[in-house]
């Protein structure tokens, strides 16, 4: 018997986490295509969207919280990194961050490109 390959996608989101609709898209797009066993999710968290997985967001209720939607894709076996530089600029350390996220770097983002076999940018 073969082993089935899982197809590699990184989704790279730029935009911060509420005032625009690009993050929460991109975190849709993620929380879906990791529902299929087949698909192996890598998220990468850059410039404002690192603010998408500040721990203990408070939203109203009925609107999206982005700290959960991290959450399901990493309880779904998905990897989540935010840029330490842009974790650095913005005051906020790796014990701020969302449980499933991490503190990441640019080397790690150039990693994870070339292992995917597709790439998602928001």
């Amino acid at each position: 018997m073969t082993k089935v390959e899982r197809q590699k996608t990184l989704i790279i989101l730029n935009d911060p986490p509420y005032g625009t609709e690009r993050s929460y898209n991109g975190l849709r797009l993620a929380g879906a295509l990791i529902k299929d066993e087949s698909v192996e999710m890598r998220v990468f968290l850059m410039g404002d969207s690192v603010l998408c997985a500040n721990a203990g967001q408070q939203t109203p209720n009925g609107y999206y919280n982005l700290e959960r939607m991290i959450k399901v894709v990493t309880h779904r076996g998905g990897t989540v990194g935010a840029c330490g530089t842009c974790l650095d600029a913005r005051g906020l350390q790796e014990r701020d961050l969302s449980q499933g996220a991490r503190r990441s770097s640019l080397d790690e983002l150039a990693s994870w490109t070339r292992w995917a076999d597709k790439v998602i940018v928001f």
